[in-house]
C-alpha cells in the first residue's frame, strides 16, 4: 500500500467536515448515557475519541451508525441529516466500523469474509443470482478480483483460502478492517483496534492506520485506550467523560489539559 500526498483540511480553515455531530444525546430509561456531545471529523483526518471506561465512547459509535437512535441532537454525514436512517442506510452513505470484540464470519474463508463487504456494489437482482445469468458471473468475478486486491494490501493474500477463525489475532484485526473497507466508506470507525495487541503489533497497526487513510483517502475516527497509539497518530482528539465532552484539541493540548489529567488520574 503505497502512500499518497493527501490534502487534509485544517479545521481552522473552515473546511467542510465529513461528519458533524451537534448536541447529541441518548437516554436509556431514566439514565442519560450521552448528553450535549459535539464533534467534527474532516476528510482524510485521523481523529480520536478517548475517555475513561464507561464514558460513553462506544455508545457514540452506536449512535453514529444507528445501532442506537439518538434521543436528541443532529448527526450530519457529508452534509446530509441522518435522522431516521438505519444501520444499512448509514453503511450505504459511507460509514463503516469495526468492533472492540472482533466480529468475523469465523467459518468462512478470509476471501469470502472480504467479499461479503462488497454488498453495496452488487447490482444484480435475486432472480439474476438464482438463474445464474451472465450479469451475476460478471459481477462475482469483479468482486473476487477487488477482494483479492484488498487482501494483498493487508498482506493477507496468501491466506485467502484460510478459515478466518484459524488466523492469528493480529491478522483477524486486519481482516476486519479490510472487510469494512470493502463497503467503500468515506469514514471508518475503529473501536479499540489495538485491544489485545502486543507492542510490536500495536506499532504495525499504527502504520497500517496511516496507510489506510492515505491510500483510500478517507477519514478515520478511533476509540482507543492505548495512549501511545492515540497520541502517535491522531491529529485531533475529543475526550468524553460521564457521557459529556470534556475537551477537544491536538494531542499536545489534550496531554496538558488539567481536566483530562484529573479525569484519568482521579486527582
Amino acid at each position: 500500500m503505497s502512500g499518497q500526498t493527501v490534502q487534509r483540511p485544517n479545521p481552522a480553515d473552515g473546511g467542510k467536515p465529513v461528519l458533524e455531530v451537534r448536541d447529541l444525546g441518548i437516554d436509556f430509561g431514566g439514565l442519560t448515557a450521552v448528553n450535549d456531545f459535539n464533534m467534527q471529523v474532516f476528510n482524510c483526518e485521523i481523529a480520536g475519541l478517548i475517555g475513561p471506561n464507561g464514558a460513553g465512547k462506544t455508545t457514540v459509535f452506536n449512535m453514529l451508525t444507528k445501532v442506537y437512535q439518538p434521543t436528541r441532537g443532529t448527526i450530519l454525514f457529508d452534509g446530509q441529516d441522518t435522522a431516521k436512517k438505519t444501520v444499512v442506510d448509514m453503511n450505504k452513505m459511507g460509514i463503516a466500523r469495526t468492533f472492540q470484540n472482533i466480529r468475523l464470519f469465523d467459518q468462512l474463508t478470509v476471501l469470502d469474509n472480504v467479499k461479503t463487504g462488497f454488498h453495496n456494489a452488487v447490482t444484480y437482482s435475486p432472480l439474476t443470482a438464482v438463474l445464474r445469468l451472465p450479469k451475476y458471473y460478471a459481477q462475482e468475478r469483479e468482486i473476487d478480483g477487488k477482494a483479492r486486491e484488498l487482501l494483498k494490501i493487508f498482506s493477507l493474500d496468501d491466506q485467502a483460502d484460510t478459515i478466518a477463525a484459524n488466523l492469528p489475532y493480529g491478522a483477524q484485526r486486519r481482516l476486519e478492517i479490510a472487510r469494512a473497507l470493502a463497503t467503500g466508506p468515506k469514514l471508518l470507525l475503529l473501536d479499540e483496534p489495538a485491544a489485545g495487541m502486543n507492542p510490536q503489533e500495536t506499532e504495525e497497526l499504527m502504520d497500517m492506520i496511516r496507510l489506510v487513510r492515505d491510500h483510500f483517502q478517507i477519514a478515520i475516527l478511533l476509540i482507543e485506550h492505548d495512549m501511545r497509539l492515540v497520541m502517535g497518530i491522531c491529529e485531533r482528539i475529543t475526550v468524553l467523560n460521564y457521557g459529556m465532552m470534556l475537551a477537544e484539541g491536538t494531542p499536545e493540548e489534550i496531554q496538558n489539559n488539567p481536566d483530562v489529567i484529573k479525569a484519568y488520574l482521579g486527582e
